[in-house]
């Protein structure tokens, strides 16, 4: 039987750690001239994904 691939799309975005999976915000990647200086500060760094999401993203990456 042959390996099972991961989700690439998946794996570019998500990177597993102790207690799940990080994850950076969206709206962040291009027209952000009209986005004001506070809502791309708020959208900077990331975050962890929520508990519900973290059986699919297991099932993409998977562990």
């Amino acid at each position: 039987m042959a390996k099972l691939k991961v989700h690439s799309g998946a794996s570019k975005r998500f990177k597993k750690t102790a207690n799940g999976y990080k994850r950076k915000s969206a709206h962040k990647s291009h027209i952000l001239t009209k986005m004001t200086t506070k809502r791309k500060r708020q959208l900077r760094g990331t975050s962890m994904v929520h508990p519900s999401d973290k059986i699919l993203i297991d099932r993409l990456l998977r562990n």
